[in-house]
C-alpha cells in the first residue's frame, strides 16, 4: 500500500504535535512534515513533496490563502486541506480560490479529520458540515453571462453524484456511460456555475436547492 505524505502548517506547535501523533497511528501514513507558518511551508515544500497539507488559514508571516496559492503553483498536484476557526469564515471562499478540496474545524474529531484526508486523498472533496452551514450565510456571487445557461438534467445528475463523493469513474459506471462522457459534464458544470473545483460545486448545489444538508 503506497503511504500518503502529509504537511501540517499550522502556528501553534501543541496543535501540530498532537495531530502528528496521531496521524502517525495511521497505517497509510507515510511522512509527516511541519511549518509554523506559510513562509517556512514554501521553503519546506521545494525539499518535501507532501501529498496532502493540513493547512492553517489564520497564521503570522505568510497566512494560509497566500501560501496556498503559492504552493498550487510550486507543486500543482498537492491537495490542500484548510484548517479553520469560526472565526476564519471570511476567508473560506478565498481558500477555496486557491485551491482548497478541503475544509476541517480545528476543534474535529480525529474520525473527522481521518475521514476528511481519505476523501482528500481518494479525489475528492470534504466539507466539514458546520462550515458548509457558515458559508451557506453569503450571497451567491452572481455571473450573468454564464449563469443564464441553465444545467441539462444528466448535468444535474452528474453534480449530485460528484457532491455525494463519487468519482468519475463510478459516476460513468453508475449511469452506464464513458468516463469521457462525464468528464465533459463535470467540465460543463464547473464552467456553468464558475467553480473552480468540487468543493465549489457542492457550495452552489447547497445554495441553488440541488442539494440539502
Amino acid at each position: 500500500m503506497e503511504k500518503t505524505d502529509i504537511f501540517i502548517v499550522d502556528d501553534h506547535s501543541l496543535f501540530r504535535e498532537g495531530l502528528k501523533l496521531l496521524l502517525s497511528n495511521l497505517e497509510f501514513i507515510g511522512k509527516i512534515y511541519e511549518a509554523s507558518n506559510g513562509e517556512e511551508f514554501i521553503r519546506g515544500l521545494t525539499d518535501h513533496q507532501a501529498d496532502i497539507v493540513l493547512l492553517d488559514i489564520e497564521m503570522p508571516v505568510m497566512n494560509g490563502i497566500e501560501a496556498a496559492k503559492k504552493a498550487k503553483e510550486i507543486h500543482p498536484d498537492l491537495k490542500i486541506i484548510a484548517l479553520s476557526m469560526y472565526s476564519d469564515k471570511n476567508y473560506y471562499l478565498s481558500m477555496i480560490e486557491a485551491g482548497a478540496c478541503g475544509f476541517l474545524l480545528k476543534n474535529s474529531n480525529f474520525q473527522e479529520v481521518e475521514k476528511a484526508i481519505t476523501d482528500v486523498n481518494n479525489d475528492k472533496s470534504y466539507i466539514s458540515i458546520e462550515i458548509l452551514q457558515d458559508i451557506l450565510k453569503y450571497p451567491q456571487k452572481s455571473n450573468s453571462n454564464l449563469f443564464d445557461s441553465e444545467l441539462t438534467d444528466r448535468e444535474v445528475e452528474v453534480l449530485l453524484l460528484i457532491c455525494k463523493g463519487f468519482t468519475n469513474n463510478e459516476i460513468a459506471g453508475r449511469l452506464v456511460v464513458s468516463k469521457r462522457t462525464v468528464d465533459k459534464h463535470r467540465e460543463n458544470l464547473l464552467l456553468k456555475t464558475q467553480s473552480k473545483n468540487t468543493a465549489n460545486l457542492v457550495i452552489y448545489a447547497i445554495k441553488n436547492g440541488f442539494l440539502e444538508i
